[in-house]
């Protein structure tokens, strides 16, 4: 029998699970009440905030994410808070000036956040240099994710070297992003044992259920030495989710790996979501087509908010009948695009633009602004190069930018707060408005037309008018 190594786990549900199954909308007045119980498991982390949360919650559910952060910390007293930042774009779509990713990762700290796990949708390392200097400094764990995918250029070297790169750079951890469910179970006893020949840091794997192999894959990564898995509570596990919290604590039940986690509790967590996850699938909020098994997804390499975000846009556009011919155009456009990983925004850069040359019936006849951005190296170096022929059909013979794109940024901050201080009522606004100008502009009316209304009830009850 191995040493006895109770394996770690970091639970979703409050993030990635139900931005891969609904789209992120899962308000905080459902997660609150099951928060004190949660605390109890004996979880390494909790994954509640990055990643589409917080767009989702000024867009959708008229939430400040700060808020809802805050209140998450404020009920954890022993879990460690977890989140998804995307490097240099932090949460949002451009590359931002280093300025503002350091004053976001500051005020993720500050507000509650223990463990960034840090990710360049390219896997170029300079785009997380900004980010991970800057949560040494304010004392956080910064992990770095590598976006797992496949490709000639993928080969267990690129990955053990990789892997000495992250530990020269400061990093406190390493996780494996494997955002479709590309990674099958004996690929992952190998590339654990390799990168742990590489490196002291702990691993952490991170997958999804979409091609149906993902607990298999856990399963032997936790024999090759992986140190933490992410998991999701079953109501909103499986599909392109993670594999389910309940059923890998049971599978290392009595074996060396047991991480200790009593079912009963988590039966009661399970029930405090499965109503929700009812009420999705009644509303059609949960589509039956996302909790499937696809084992095309190995073909395509679509990630599961890739797939969502694709059915979304062929809805709007009448062409849902175009489904299978964008699944295949991705492979094409990955191909062309320098064999890049397909996570955000790659995937919705690749994505959109398997959309649109489905749509127009010819390859690149319309390109989108982040396409052209791609193609002119604005968002990093992808391991191969671009296909010269349409990145001179997309961007002509406009200069290709070499350096970390950041470089040419110059520091944005003090504009981005002048532009918005009518609505400035806390620090974070101004990091909402950064990465989402029209979008928290909108919040920040709706906040005020709210607390205008407040006052105005006051002032009637004060009044002796009471509100009917």
């Amino acid at each position: 029998m191995p040493e006895k190594k109770p394996i770690k786990i970091t639970e979703t549900i409050l993030r990635d699970a139900h931005q891969s199954l609904i789209a992120t909308r899962m308000p905080t007045e459902l997660m609150l009440p099951i928060v004190d119980k949660m605390d109890q498991v004996g979880y390494h982390s909790v994954e509640c905030w990055g990643g589409a949360t917080f767009d989702a919650s000024l867009r959708f559910l008229k939430e400040d994410p700060w808020d809802r952060l805050r209140k998450l910390k404020n009920g954890f007293k022993k879990t460690k808070l977890q989140m998804l930042l995307r490097g240099q774009n932090i949460l949002g779509y451009r590359h931002y000036a280093d300025d503002v990713v350091e004053y976001f990762v500051q005020k993720s700290i500050a507000n509650g956040i223990d463990i960034i796990r840090i990710f360049d949708c390219l896997n170029d390392l300079r785009n997380l240099e900004a980010s991970v200097k800057a949560c040494n400094k304010e004392g956080g764990h910064a992990q770095i994710a590598l976006s797992y995918t496949l490709g000639d250029a993928y080969t267990l070297d690129y990955w053990m070297n990789i892997a000495k790169d992250i530990e020269n750079m400061g990093a406190d951890s390493i996780c494996i992003k494997d955002m479709a469910g590309l990674l099958v179970p004996y690929q992952a006893s190998e590339l654990i044992s390799a990168m742990k020949s590489a490196t002291k840091l702990p691993i952490q794997l991170h997958t999804h259920y979409t091609s149906g192999v993902a607990s298999m894959t856990y399963l032997k990564a936790v024999e090759a030495g992986v140190d933490v898995i992410d998991c999701a509570m079953s109501p909103f596990a499986l599909g392109t989710s993670q594999p389910a919290t309940e059923v890998m604590a049971e599978t290392f039940r009595g074996t060396p790996y047991d991480p200790g986690f009593d079912q009963n509790l988590l039966a009661e967590i399970a029930d405090h979501f499965r109503p929700y996850r009812e009420e999705c699938l009644k509303s059609g909020l949960l589509d039956p087509k996302v909790l499937g098994v696809n084992i095309k997804t190995l073909m395509y390499q679509v990630p599961g908010g890739m797939l969502s975000n694709m059915v979304s846009q062929l809805k709007e556009q009448n062409a849902s009948d175009k489904y299978d011919a964008v699944l295949q155009e991705i492979p094409q456009v990955r191909k062309d695009f320098g064999e890049p990983p397909l996570v955000t925004p790659s995937s919705q850069i690749v994505g959109t633009q398997a959309v649109f040359n489905v749509l127009m019936g010819e390859r690149y006849k319309m390109a989108t602004g982040e396409t052209k951005d791609l193609l002119s190296g604005k968002y990093g170096r992808t391991v191969k190069p671009f296909n010269p022929e349409v990145q001179k059909k997309v961007i002509g013979d406009k200069e290709v930018i070499t350096c970390r794109p950041a470089d040419l940024i110059p520091n944005e901050l003090e504009k981005i707060e002048s532009e918005m201080k009518q609505w400035k009522q806390q620090d974070e606004d101004v990091l909402s408005y950064a990465l989402f100008p029209q979008v928290a502009t909108d919040y920040f009316k709706y906040r005020q037309a709210q607390q205008e209304k407040v006052d105005m009830t006051q002032a009637d009850t004060k009044n002796g008018a009471y509100p009917v």
